[in-house]
């Protein structure tokens, strides 16, 4: 028996004196696990080879006198060099052996080496890779047994072959092969699935146990994704463009598709319809919906758990992956034990355990950002890039990343996912011209120019555009402007009076506050809804204004809701009237969506007002006298959005005097970010001067802080927190979190223990709004006791704040459940 199967220890006895599972029996346990997640991918026989013998070495670093002894003492490695550090010096060191049985360029091999060695979520960074200290700290006799593996394992797998690969072939395979590892020996770690067991005397026969024990696993972890299905996923009448989107001629390959229309036109079935066609053609095996926030995200989840079942031939593993997911109920329930009869998707135990693997499930619903993380320079970061490389990968509400540190990442995400072979859909309401270019050319296609709308274009292919022009049962909206809050008071008690239900769309929390407050004085029922609450009220306020102005709401008129932008795409709901602060065109067009929506429950002749008007609370876009016009008529809404886009947007919204969709959507959203849009007048030109300067600078930070996907993985990659590289820029924000006393101490606001019940106490709220306050200190025995056992970076990140009588946390600061956290006395 040769001694590199009893010498060398790859994990720690499970139990004090039980058997020490070797480290080559744990990498053949990944092997047998890698086979099974390679197969779906494509690669040919002898490339899929070299990548599984390439996995099965991946902890090549194991075998050597610093690992054992680290296991036999919990004494650091030399050098504090660790085991997969050490993996990367091996294979360079036997570079010779594995050239024989690979084949491949010297810098195809080198740079695959590193990428193996990084499964453990970040580059190995030791510099000098033939250090002969640290080939004399493995010991001759690892380095003689490690030699010895490498032959018995090449013989395990004889047709491998790197082949003819390039440098760039290896080097975009560089960014796929850690995270592909990673999932393979996460799988292969768990000791239920794989226990300590000899090796015996026959590798093949080890491999062959391992391989029957790796089919149950991968099946257990929820990875095994099934065939897509061939069968209808809607009952309904398809509307045009879910109809283009059933039709549409598919491009050979990778596939990008962008999908523009109006607010309420179906936008997520038509992708939906497109994604299982995609499937269908081989171009991904599973899905991923991106949201822009949690909220959205979550009324994702709820309704992708209706759909899709249907998507696939058997239950496919569903994920809901944010930082809050685990306050959804609807996933709650998902991970919930279920029956083997249901034909419910199901989110297994092991995808459930860890965020990071959340993306691993055969369809995702979750934020944009869980995304983007796969372009920045942090920890597995490649874990994400391999989850979403077979995927088709859906982002809604694109047009949302439009900034320009967003829209730099968004392009690099796409260009990082057609390397891979992955496929996407990008669906929008009002997407600039300039921005689908952009996109496009991310995708190395170019756009074909065509104004119509709506539009389905695809990369390399003629757009579908032959779509109806009718406004549908709504018609068009009005628009008048509002010169005060106190006309919106008026114009909102008025339609109150006449019954009508009613939303009043603030730009800033205060300013929201400040309006429900008049309201309510005014004598009309308002309702507040707002991102400055604690979470766990804020969840509340959300169904309270669903259950009331929701598709089926209830107890409806004559009532308003003030809120701020929350309510422009998380919430499905349907008004009588609306006035809005001004905003740019797109946000606008997105909250006029919100007027008369469900036209098949509230006909015209049901509504108590003749048509749906959007009152937009703006200056006189024809008399700017002075840089503080919109500040003359807006509060702290008036700093929200760049100045020229508002003042665009106000001149040509006013001009036209209606929204008109779909057949109007374009002109607008064009007439305020297309070449031709109207100079601004020339109090304004140094605040236009100021919001470009600022996009070349968020552009530059983009870039900055991707990672260099024209190098390797080694060269390119990095392993920060992801807390330390935002996948979106914007004013700091500190959380807070509030707290009452109880018998026993501190309990959280939300009345429970744990670390849901401190999510739901959580407030967030703009750094510098604290500047100036007299917050509770933190090492108050009270606050110290409860924050004893969080982790230095919770204790760092969040601020614990003890609620006094009436709600108040300081001079300046209280928090009241109808209303948020309250700036008193010009406080911030």
């Amino acid at each position: 028996m040769t001694s590199f199967l009893t010498q060398w220890p790859g994990k720690s006895a499970a139990v004090e004196g039980g058997m020490q599972h070797q480290a080559a029996c744990h990498m053949l346990d990944v092997a047998a696990v890698a086979e099974i997640l390679i197969a779906p991918f494509g690669f040919a026989p002898a490339r899929s080879s070299a990548l599984i013998l390439l996995t099965a070495l991946h902890d090549l670093g194991k075998i050597g006198n610093g690992f054992r002894t680290m296991l036999e003492t919990g004494r650091a490695q030399p050098f504090r060099l660790r085991h997969w550090g050490i993996t990367e010096i091996l294979l360079r060191h036997h570079d010779g052996l594995l050239q024989g049985c690979l084949g491949g360029g010297d810098y195809a091999r080198d740079a695959l080496y590193a990428a193996v060695a990084g499964h453990h979520g970040a580059p190995p960074t030791w510099p000098d890779l033939t250090d002969r200290r640290v080939l004399r700290s493995i010991g001759d006799d690892a380095l003689a047994d490690s030699g010895d593996l490498i032959q018995a394992f090449a013989a395990l797998w004889p047709d491998a072959s790197l082949g003819a690969m390039t440098w760039d072939e290896a080097r975009q395979l560089s960014w796929w092969l850690p995270g592909f590892v990673a999932a393979a020996d996460w799988i292969g770690s768990n000791t239920d699935w794989f226990p300590a067991r000899p090796a015996g005397d026959s590798l093949p026969e080890y491999l062959a146990s391992a391989r029957i024990r790796a089919q149950d696993a991968v099946r257990a972890a929820g990875l095994a994704a099934p065939a897509p299905s061939d069968g209808p996923l809607f009952d309904f009448q398809p509307r045009p463009m879910q109809a283009a989107c059933a039709t549409i001629a598919l491009p050979d390959g990778p596939a990008l598709a962008i999908i523009e229309d109006e607010t309420g036109a179906g936008k997520t079935e038509a992708a939906l319809i497109l994604a299982q066609r995609m499937m269908q053609a081989g171009k991904g095996r599973g899905l991923y919906i991106a949201l822009p926030t949690t909220a959205t995200a979550d009324a994702m989840f709820g309704r992708a758990r209706q759909v899709v079942r249907r998507m696939f031939r058997d239950r496919p593993s569903l994920t809901l992956a944010h930082s809050r997911a685990a306050l959804s109920d609807a996933w709650r329930d998902l991970k919930a034990p279920q029956t083997s009869a249901t034909d419910e998707p199901v989110c297994t135990e092991w995808l459930a355990d860890n965020r990071r693997r959340a993306l691993l499930g055969t369809v995702g619903v979750g934020t944009v950002d869980q995304a983007l993380l796969s372009v920045l320079p942090t920890r597995y970061n490649t874990l994400r890039h391999f989850a979403l490389s077979s995927k088709i990968l859906i982002v809604d509400e694109v047009h949302e990343l439009g900034a320009p540190y967003m829209a730099a990442e968004l392009v690099q995400l796409l260009k990082m996912h057609r390397q891979a072979g992955g496929s996407a859909i990008l669906l929008t309401a009002t997407l600039p011209l300039d921005q689908r270019r952009a996109l496009l050319a991310a995708w190395g296609a170019d756009d074909s120019g065509d104004p119509a709308y709506p539009a389905l274009s695809m990369a390399d292919a003629a757009p579908a555009t032959d779509f109806p022009q009718t406004t549908g049962a709504r018609g068009p909206v009005t628009v008048r402007r509002l010169d005060s809050d106190g006309a919106a008071i008026a114009t909102l008690t008025d339609a109150a009076a006449k019954g009508a239900a009613c939303l009043w769309v603030r730009n800033a929390v205060d300013d929201a506050i400040a309006g429900v407050q008049a309201l309510r004085a005014a004598g009309v029922p308002a309702d507040l809804l707002h991102a400055r609450f604690a979470l766990d009220d804020r969840l509340r306020h959300e169904q309270a204004a669903l259950d009331r102005f929701g598709k089926d709401g209830q107890d409806r008129a004559g009532r308003v809701l003030v809120a701020t932008q929350v309510v422009e795409s998380s919430l499905d709901l349907d008004l009588d009237v609306m006035v809005s602060d001004l905003a740019p065109m797109a946000s606008l067009i997105q909250r006029a969506g919100r007027l008369w929506r469900h036209m098949d429950r509230r006909p015209v002749g049901a509504r108590p007002v003749p048509m749906p008007v959007l009152h937009v609370v703006a200056p006189d876009p024809g008399d700017v006298a002075d840089a503080q016009w919109l500040h003359h008529v807006l509060d702290k809404g008036a700093w929200v959005y760049p100045l020229d886009a508002q003042w665009r947007t106000a001149r040509v919204l006013f001009e036209t005097g209606r929204i008109e969709a779909p057949s109007g959507l374009r002109a607008l959203i064009e007439a305020v970010h297309g070449p031709d849009a109207p100079a601004v007048p020339a109090p304004l030109a140094e605040a236009e001067a100021e919001r470009i300067g600022m996009g070349f600078a968020e552009a530059n930070q983009a870039r900055r802080n991707m990672i260099a996907l024209g190098r390797d993985y080694r060269g390119g990659g990095g392993a920060a927190p992801d807390t330390d590289y935002p996948t979106r820029l914007g004013r700091p924000t500190r959380a807070l979190v509030l707290v009452v006393a109880g018998a026993d101490g501190l309990r959280f606001y939300a009345g429970e223990a744990g670390a849901k019940a401190m999510q739901l106490s959580e407030v967030q709220v703009a750094q510098a709004r604290l500047a100036g306050l007299d917050l509770p200190d933190q090492a108050t025995p009270a606050i110290a006791a409860l924050k004893a056992q969080w982790p230095d970076w919770q204790q760092a990140a969040l601020t614990v704040c003890p609620l006094g009588q009436n709600g108040v946390i300081c001079t300046g600061l209280r928090y009241d459940p109808a209303l948020g956290l309250v700036f008193d006395g010009g406080a911030g």
